[in-house]
């Protein structure tokens, strides 16, 4: 790095820490969260640090992040290092910076730099996954009706290319009285001697039911345990919607493949992701994508880790990728187990109201071990896009689930939310019976 990048950098870095310590010292000394350990503490400290539009309430988190003000700082640093000379910044800095996202995500996750593909989305990643997979003749992918369509669409893909035969079960009929132990059954009791990869989601965007993966890891782990290695199960798992609303550890999942893009809760730039797998797992993977990688490692391509080779390559938006280590570092100042508890706490208020609505069927288990932050109903005699375009014309942001065979609303409480905002979104809810 040049004396002036390293200005940059430091300015940067000074001019973040001090704006983080004036808002703690001026916060509402009422918040009963605040920890004054972290510069991060308090909850309408978290609130200041997005440019929400303050006339509405945003439900709708899950969608696309609001950048807080270190992620939009650190892009505007790298954008502006970019601008004044392309080949310099990108050639001083780019060895350093891509580290510097890997080892971040992997302190998050609790895993290894090196077991880190960098991708633009969690479509992009499970495009590499479920394109690359090495599949022998007879072998097949389990995959279930509640699955994100872009799973379904990236194994439909994969299927029109090689012939793959994808086997597509069905989990539940009623999410909100679905149990551990009915959708742990469902995957294992659909495993067959032809299964090679289940592909699954831990926070299903259609109903908000959370998937007990660890059970189901712990279950195909026992059977892996009668096979030979080249036909053990993979377990892959479409992580974006546990990704920044849960305190865990990557070794908690017991999958092999984790995917999530990092540009919704966990409020990373737009146009950012990764996927992590172990070591094991990354080599059933072929790149489709080339990497690019050994261009700023100076290492031939044969001495790159795992993760690199399957990073798809490229010029990316890199203001943007470089700027996720913000990202990560934000919720870590949080404290992950705080961002969950946080979450947690919204959604419980949020999904108990629902609950006692007699014109609402909430949709989404009330149990906080089946479901995470967001909740799905259905509100008699609306449609869900007429359900939401009336909370629109109140100033509330809701969404709709994906085109699936079934569709509600949803409303999806997050760290920039208030239980004041919460209660005021029931209240509108209430109001369309």
């Amino acid at each position: 790095m040049n004396r002036r990048n390293f200005m940059i950098a430091t300015g940067f870095w000074m001019g973040a820490v001090s704006s983080a310590s004036t808002a703690l010292a001026v916060e509402n000394s009422s918040d009963s969260s605040l920890d004054t350990s972290s510069p991060l503490g308090g909850w309408d400290t978290v609130r200041a640090q997005f440019n929400l539009d303050p006339g509405k309430i945003n439900m709708a988190c899950l969608w696309h992040a609001s950048h807080p003000k270190p992620v939009r700082e650190a892009i505007e640093l790298h954008r502006r290092g970019l601008d004044e000379c392309p080949s310099d910044y990108f050639h001083e800095n780019a060895p350093r910076l891509e580290a510097g996202v890997r080892e971040a995500a992997a302190n998050y996750l609790h895993g290894k730099p090196d077991e880190i593909a960098l991708t633009g989305s969690t479509t992009e990643g499970l495009a590499t996954i479920y394109s690359g997979l090495k599949l022998r003749p007879g072998q097949e992918i389990l995959s279930t009706e509640q699955d994100h369509i872009m799973t379904k669409n990236s194994l439909r893909l994969r299927a029109e290319r090689t012939g793959a035969t994808v086997k597509t079960i069905s989990l539940y009929e009623r999410s909100d009285a679905v149990t551990e132990e009915q959708l742990v059954a469902s995957v294992v009791h659909a495993i067959t001697d032809k299964t090679k990869v289940v592909a699954i989601t831990w926070v299903q965007s259609a109903t908000g039911v959370k998937m007990p993966i660890a059970q189901v890891a712990h279950e195909i782990t026992a059977l892996n345990s009668a096979r030979s290695e080249q036909d053990q199960i993979l377990l892959c798992v479409d992580g974006v919607h546990g990704f920044g609303v849960e305190d865990f550890a990557i070794s908690d999942l017991g999958c092999d493949f984790f995917i999530a893009g990092c540009h919704k809760w966990l409020f990373g730039p737009r146009g950012t992701g990764l996927v992590w797998g172990k070591r094991r797992a990354w080599r059933e993977v072929i790149a489709t994508i080339p990497t690019n990688d050994q261009l700023w490692t100076h290492l031939p391509e044969e001495q790159l880790t795992l993760g690199s080779l399957m990073t798809p390559g490229g010029f990316h938006t890199f203001e943007h990728r470089w700027a996720l280590t913000e990202a990560f570092e934000f919720h870590d100042q949080i404290g992950q187990a705080r961002v969950a508890s946080r979450i947690c706490e919204l959604n419980t208020q949020c999904k108990e109201g629902l609950s006692k609505m007699p014109h609402v069927k909430l949709q989404t288990p009330m149990s906080a071990k089946l479901s995470a932050g967001m909740a799905c109903f259905e509100v008699k005699g609306l449609t869900p896009p007429q359900a939401v375009a009336r909370l629109k014309a109140q100033g509330i942001v809701a969404s709709t689930t994906p085109p699936y065979k079934y569709g509600y609303a949803r409303v999806t409480p997050s760290l920039w939310n208030t239980p004041e905002e919460v209660d005021a979104t029931l209240r509108a809810i209430r109001a369309l019976g």
